[in-house]
């Protein structure tokens, strides 16, 4: 059986209680002029060891009855009912442990008689328990609380898992179907180029079928997918287009969701390479900034419209969210005198 961080604080302050009470009973037995330590130290270690014996018992027996502490009352009720049975046998177990001790040191045990010694003893244990029975019940308490909690933060952690998956998924027809359409292009008027983009293509498939199971990646392996991505789209656009990368090498390490560098690029070829018969230049940096990774995609021709959000662009802001929540953010910038800049800001995760 697992012991939970919880059942470790209490047997700790359980121990440390009865410690406590062993120190204070020795001071007093010094203090008024008592020499055989062993006495004091006997008499609180004899009812810490029937207390305990009487409470394991009783956990035992009542642990089944746990599901009840949402009817505090049914679980106090039930609980309650040991208190009589554990005062009536503490006395008998602990005074039995010291008389069988100082018989065994060859002492006489003296105390009070033996009526007025269960009616003191009984009254303190009967409170000795109802204090247990308390502290236990909010114990349970704060660790059902606990207990809940974890499954809710699970069960939340598993829903955003399944949220990223599909729309990570979601990107993989997609992007599949707007390579189709360029080689389909290039078809109708070069067939050996159609040929190469289509193997470019298989290469870039075979890469984003070892993610599939993924949802966020190292920037490095991203680079990887985007820089085929262009190769590929530049095969269409030949003398249309070009591609700097400017790249910070300590930024490669950080992770980031899959296919997101990829839309953002392919919103300029579509929106801009495409209406355009002049060149386009297209710029895409990566950097980090105070610990946030900031990826921008921006080129010298573009304009902002309402085509600025398509499916790319509105899935890649839902990935965001559910990773990061307000702490990643996504822009697109309208530049001077032409060109759109897309920026992805989110913390670097490793």
């Amino acid at each position: 059986m697992t012991i939970t961080r919880t059942t470790r604080i209490v047997i700790a302050a359980w121990l440390l209680f009865w410690a406590l009470l062993v120190v204070t009973a020795v001071q007093d037995f010094v203090r008024d002029g008592g020499s055989a330590i062993w006495q004091p130290v006997l008499w609180e270690l004899s009812s810490g060891i029937s207390a305990t014996f009487l409470m394991l018992v009783q956990l035992h027996l009542m642990r089944r009855h746990d599901h009840l502490l949402a009817s505090p009352w049914l679980w106090f009720r039930l609980q309650l009912i040991w208190i009589p049975f554990n005062s009536l046998l503490f006395v008998p177990m602990a005074f039995g442990i010291r008389h069988g001790v100082y018989a065994l040191m060859g002492e006489t045990y003296t105390h009070q008689a033996w009526p007025q010694l269960f009616l003191y003893e009984s009254i303190k244990v009967a409170l000795f328990f109802a204090i247990f029975i308390v502290t236990r019940f909010g114990v349970l308490s704060f660790q059902k609380m606990l207990d809940e909690r974890a499954r809710a933060e699970q069960a939340k952690h598993l829903l955003k898992q399944a949220q990223l998956f599909r729309l990570t998924q979601q990107m993989q027809p997609h992007f599949l179907f707007n390579a189709l359409n360029t080689i389909s292009s290039l078809m109708q008027t070069d067939v050996v180029r159609a040929d190469a983009v289509l193997q470019q293509l298989a290469d870039m498939l075979r890469a984003s079928l070892d993610l599939s199971e993924q949802y966020e990646i190292t920037l490095a392996s991203e680079l990887r997918l985007a820089r085929a991505y262009v190769s590929l789209m530049t095969e269409r656009f030949v003398d249309r287009v070009e591609i700097e990368w400017d790249l910070d090498e300590a930024s490669l390490a950080c992770k980031v969701p899959v296919m997101s560098l990829q839309p953002l690029i392919e919103n300029v070829f579509k929106h801009t390479v495409e209406s355009r018969r002049h060149m386009t230049r297209i710029k895409v940096s990566a950097a980090l900034l105070e610990g946030q990774l900031v990826l921008r995609v921006e080129d010298d021709s573009g304009s902002l419209g309402p085509s600025g959000n398509g499916i790319g662009i509105v899935n890649l802001r839902a990935r965001l969210e559910a990773l990061h929540l307000n702490q990643a953010s996504f822009k697109l910038v309208q530049l001077s005198p032409a060109g759109v800049r897309a920026e992805v800001s989110l913390p670097c995760v490793y």
